[in-house]
């Protein structure tokens, strides 16, 4: 009889990082910022499936919902100890700690996606595969070791994603796009639209907002002289749009101006997927709906809008305009609704003007080209351009005011602009903010609110790095 072997168990797993602190791995607690994530061997992710598997047996389900989260870690934990008692394969501690924590996240969360989720430095996963997901920390996309087992897995989380929202994603109905509870927004196609397998994007969710202190000292994304004027706007109920492409910070600087509002004001808000966090006391949400399996109950945005109107608002917040909303949101402007605000898909502020009569172009009123431009200079005083630089840092690139109409042209000035002036070595974008010299119009308007901005933030000789 030969004696026992006492060689370590070649490890299934293969640890990307050896720095990770494994003691709180059984309790599935988030990891903290700095936890690694980690890329498994095809023998980890089988044995994982199959221990999954097994589970699924032996686990009632339908106990889910009446035991506590705590305790549901504490019985899969157990359970998954003697299921891996009772299999051949051979791992070590580590190996065990890291799959009781895999299964839990399984059973209880989004699967491997849960460790991106619990990385507040995380503001997109981008699933362009199962075995391919990117994230976005910081302004930049990284390729991550997560992974999934195959592309049933991956639809498993996805179904299970969207049916915990009361939603359905099949071959019938093959794209979901709606938010998370967390208030995280996940977009998911799976074929046979999606040519490459399933695929999700999940837009995160800031539990804490930013403030304008952290655009100015943290982000560098515009100088205190132009947060202050932008204060002094949404103070005033100056209406205003924020022009900008995907993941400019669009939405960011809309639930900071928003902050602004005085709290005796009834606000109404209205989204395609709610993400504002407004903490003023009298604010109504809604949210669109997308229409059911059949084609039917849908309410879009251009209702909630002129419901809006029926609601006594103070201001109205249109998260962002993209269709025939346009119309109602500027004769909303245009008769006493002022102080709105909303933001809107252009790479400039020229352009966003230019979109916004398309939009209006939308409603079937065949209003001539003049009168939409008139409806637009006259709702509309200022535009804030966001860009998202090469470097993945988000600027406030132009703030301009609307001055009215010469000829059929809407007129604008510049009054703070973003100059960009090269890239450094290692690819970060160099430039300055600086004032352009004009004084607004709008200074009149802000000093009836009691608001009197010093003339010398409108210097042209201001320069901020």
């Amino acid at each position: 009889m030969t004696a026992p072997s006492t060689r370590t168990p070649k490890p299934l797993l293969q640890v990307v990082s050896e720095s990770a602190d494994m003691s709180a791995m059984p309790t599935a607690e988030p990891p903290p910022p700095s936890t690694p994530i980690y890329g498994h061997s095809a023998a980890y992710l089988a044995l994982r499936s199959r221990i999954h598997a097994k589970l699924l047996e032996r686990f009632d389900l339908a106990a889910l919902d009446a035991v506590s989260v705590q305790t549901l870690q504490q019985e899969i934990a157990a359970m998954t100890e003697r299921l891996l008692a009772e299999d051949s394969a051979a791992i070590n501690d580590l190996e065990r700690k890291m799959l009781i924590r895999d299964i839990q996240h399984e059973m209880l969360g989004f699967g491997p996606l849960e460790l991106l989720m619990a990385d507040p430095a995380v503001s997109d996963i981008l699933v362009n595969r199962y075995d391919r997901i990117y994230v976005e920390r910081r302004g930049r996309l990284e390729l991550t070791p997560v992974v999934f087992t195959d592309e049933k897995h991956l639809l498993r989380i996805i179904d299970k994603i969207v049916s915990r929202i009361g939603r359905r994603i099949d071959e019938s109905s093959p794209m979901v796009d709606a938010r998370l509870p967390d208030g995280s927004r996940v977009n998911a196609v799976i074929p046979p639209v999606a040519l490459d397998g399933p695929m999700m994007s999940i837009r995160r969710f800031a539990h804490i907002p930013l403030r304008m202190e952290n655009l100015i000292n943290d982000l560098k994304s515009l100088t205190p002289g132009m947060a202050l004027v932008l204060e002094a706007l949404a103070k005033a109920k100056v209406n205003m749009i924020i022009s900008g492409g995907t993941g400019a910070g669009k939405t960011t600087l809309l639930n900071i101006l928003s902050s602004y509002i005085p709290a005796v004001e009834r606000v109404v808000t209205i989204e395609d997927a709610a993400e504002l966090q407004l903490q003023q006391p009298h604010v109504v949400r809604m949210e669109t709906r997308p229409p059911n399996i059949e084609g039917r109950g849908e309410i879009t945005q251009r209702s909630l809008v002129r419901n809006a109107l029926r609601m006594r608002p103070d201001r109205i917040i249109i998260g962002e305009v993209r269709g025939a909303e346009a119309v109602d949101m500027l004769q909303a402007m245009n008769t006493g609704h002022e102080g709105s605000l909303t933001t809107i898909h252009a790479n400039t502020p020229r352009d966003s003007l230019a979109r916004l009569e398309n939009m209006v172009g939308m409603a079937g009123l065949n209003l001539p080209h003049q009168a939409a431009r008139q409806q637009i200079a006259s709702a509309i005083t200022v535009v804030v351009q966001a860009l998202r630089l090469t470097d993945g840092k988000r600027k406030i690139t132009s703030i301009q005011e609307i001055t009215g109409m010469e000829g059929d042209v809407v007129t604008m000035q510049e009054i703070f602009a973003f100059t960009q002036t090269g890239v450094g070595a290692s690819g970060e974008v160099q430039g300055y903010f600086h004032a352009t010299g004009v004084r607004p119009k709008f200074a009149d308007r802000l000093k009836g609110f009691g608001i009197a901005l010093p003339d010398s933030i409108f210097a042209p000789e201001r320069h901020y790095q």
